[in-house]
């Protein structure tokens, strides 16, 4: 049997542990857990289950093997320009001002971070729509202090809001409420690092901290 649950993953996502699932197509497994390798679905395939009752030995048996644990996966959805009931095409989900997204930061200059927007809401978007987070537009506070590269850097999975259409390359974002920012970033090592403040995060591997703008969980 196969379960499915609507939590989309975004690349290098926890999971779970290993004693608790084992992993499927689409992710790893780093230091005994089991992290999300792409952005998609969350899928859990329970183990098929045993034989039913079978008469009971007298004789002594070896120890039965450990259950088999449930297989986690993470799947990317399936695009298609199919129509709907109606017969029309279906719509294209654009991201409008007031809406929550997730971006992947592309690149950085002192004025601002370029980023790939992937998700509106709930909904992995079909193409990766260009926005500008800029160094007015980080914080609420002590606007005229904020340093882009000490907010953001390229590859930082980024909650944010859209306050503007802006031109017709770029989308504007802020990152001015506590729950927006930075919410998985991979440290210079390569490992992934766990917020410690709102304005770092932590190598669990070296111990080092590294400076973003930290969104505070939900």
């Amino acid at each position: 049997m196969t379960t499915s649950n609507p939590t989309l993953a975004i690349p290098g996502q926890l999971l779970g542990s290993t004693s608790r699932y084992q992993p499927g197509p689409g992710t790893h497994i780093h230091n005994h857990n089991v992290h999300a390798s792409l952005m998609g679905t969350v899928h859990i395939a329970q183990p098929a289950k045993a034989p039913g009752p079978v008469k009971r030995l007298t004789k002594i048996t070896p120890a039965p093997a450990p259950a088999e644990l449930p297989t986690i996966s993470v799947t990317v959805p399936t695009r298609s320009a199919g129509s709907d009931h109606a017969g029309q095409k279906k719509r294209e989900v654009l991201p409008e001002v007031g809406n929550v997204v997730l971006c992947r930061v592309i690149r950085i200059t002192p004025r601002q971070a370029v980023v790939a927007i992937l998700v509106c809401g709930d909904t992995v978007l079909d193409a990766e729509w260009q926005g500008l987070i800029r160094v007015q537009d980080v914080r609420a506070t002590e606007k005229d202090r904020v340093k882009i590269y000490e907010s953001f850097r390229p590859g930082d999975i980024v909650r944010a809001e859209v306050i503007s259409l802006g031109d017709q390359a770029n989308y504007y974002l802020s990152t001015a409420r506590n729950e927006l920012g930075v919410i998985l970033a991979t440290s210079e090592a390569g490992n992934t690092m766990h917020p410690v403040s709102w304005k770092e995060y932590r190598d669990p591997e070296t111990g080092l901290t590294e400076l973003r703008k930290v969104a505070k969980p939900y």
